[in-house]
């Protein structure tokens, strides 16, 4: 069996789910499993009607819920025609009329909680993935609906609840395998999860993702396709460098890196589970489906280019943490990054030298608070609007004055820190963000004006 996600853009509208349902007619004899996103920007719009609803603003919550009321309602209706739209009328209707009861209650009570916003924020994949049902079987293909909350649990921490393996393997051999095995196509909601108590969480932005790789890996897929509006992992970001040309082959490793660095075709946890059950994952378009995308492995085949790909992280901070007398004293690099794990910050970077730490995180609304505890330890200043330059490849390894080579094609770039991961196969800079565009230009000409046809497309 395979497992085949749809992402935003995929099922954003009735046409392009009916594209979607002749690309899993094309996979019967595979037995797919189908996981769909929300419809395109639909999380946003979500998220948007509990922030305003936690903020007292009960007219405009209501007025976004109609809109995507509307807007579900028209797709579901041109998918289905008047005769088959009126079998799901009545469940959208419950489901739209239980929303608009919620953002009631937050306005009424005066509060937004996680565990409130996950139950909303969840709400597009539960009524996609219902449309998608009806619009498959509507096409002569054999779809029973799957509740993800079912199958997906979950600890309690909301917004980004993390899957509880053994129980969600448990639960999908139980509800989902049956279905195959009687020759039926699942169809589930990714995103989203439930507590052992029945509580709905989601796996955090992007984990529609990360949900397919759990069902593939509790389900032992034969592999994962991920299926987005591009035509796979790229040299560079296509907006930054128009030469960016498609990976045909790449490893979960150099893939992971790409994720977590800037990479927006894929969510960085998506791998971790097809990782450790050696499952393929490959990235397609739904828009060309002809194209044989990006097919990420446990390993991959030696490229003559020394790197893969070119990624970029804007939204950077440095903070830089300097105490001449304190560095080296016992237990003091260990007390400044317990000030980030406190504020639950992420680091990216970290350099040290004799007299400071500089570490890089994403910008965010934390700053100033860490900044302020990390000054009960030592001098802080911190700056922002920098961002992250991560080249990519596993020939780093064996390639000597690589560094020279890749400072020398931006001469003209500042670089504020340099980092070559333990891994051996990125080595990364920061620069100011709005030196991005020309640096990852500059790069791209050097080092991908030709390439390995084996590898490049």
């Amino acid at each position: 069996m395979i497992v085949m996600k749809f992402g935003g853009t995929s099922v954003q509208d009735a046409e392009a789910i009916d594209r979607v349902a002749a690309i899993v007619r094309g996979r019967l004899s595979q037995h797919p499993v189908v996981v769909v996103s929300a419809l395109a920007k639909m999380t946003d719009q979500l998220l948007a009607m509990a922030s305003a609803a936690g903020s007292g603003n009960r007219e405009k919550a209501l007025e976004l819920s109609r809109a995507a009321r509307e807007r579900h309602f028209n797709t579901a209706s041109d998918l289905l025609g008047t005769g088959r739209f009126v079998q799901i009328h009545s469940e959208l209707e419950e489901e739209f009329n239980a929303l608009d009861d919620l953002l009631r209650g937050i306005v009424a009570v005066g509060e937004l909680t996680p565990r409130t916003t996950d139950n909303i924020a969840g709400f597009g994949e539960r009524v996609s993935s219902r449309i998608a049902t009806a619009a498959f079987s509507a096409r002569g293909i054999n779809a029973s609906h799957v509740d993800s909350r079912r199958c997906i649990v979950t600890d309690a921490a909301f917004t980004k609840a993390l899957p509880q393996f053994e129980e969600t393997n448990s639960r999908l051999a139980e509800i989902v395998k049956p279905l195959l095995d009687h020759g039926r196509v699942p169809i589930m909601g990714g995103f989203i999860g439930s507590t052992r108590e029945g509580v709905s969480t989601t796996l955090g932005r992007g984990g529609s993702d990360f949900s397919a790789a759990i069902v593939g890996a509790g389900l032992d897929a034969e592999r994962i396709e991920i299926w987005t509006d591009v035509d796979g992992m790229m040299t560079t970001d296509p907006t930054l460098c128009p030469e960016a040309r498609r990976i045909k082959t790449i490893s979960f490793e150099e893939a992971a890196e790409l994720a977590y660095f800037g990479a927006k075709v894929l969510h960085p946890a998506t791998l971790l589970p097809a990782i450790q059950k050696n499952i393929p994952v490959l990235i397609l378009n739904s828009r060309n489906p002809e194209n044989e995308g990006t097919r990420i492995t446990a390993t991959a085949p030696r490229s003559r280019n020394i790197f893969k790909a070119i990624a970029a992280k804007k939204r950077i901070t440095v903070v830089d943490v300097v105490a001449t007398r304190m560095l080296m004293a016992h237990g003091f690099l260990k007390s400044i990054f317990e000030v980030f794990a406190n504020h639950r910050c992420p680091v990216d970077m970290v350099s040290t030298s004799e007299v400071s730490v500089s570490v890089t995180v994403d910008s965010n609304e934390s700053i100033a608070a860490i900044a302020a505890d990390l000054g009960k330890l030592a001098d802080v200043k911190y700056e922002g609007r920098k961002a992250i330059v991560c080249m990519v490849g596993e020939n780093i390894r064996s390639t000597p004055g690589i560094a020279a080579r890749v400072f020398s094609a931006i001469p003209e770039v500042t670089i504020h820190m340099i980092s070559q991961g333990a891994s051996e196969i990125n080595l990364s800079f920061v620069i100011d963000e709005a030196d991005v565009p020309q640096a990852v230009s500059q790069l791209h000409k050097a080092f991908f004006s030709s390439v390995d046809p084996e590898v490049f497309a």
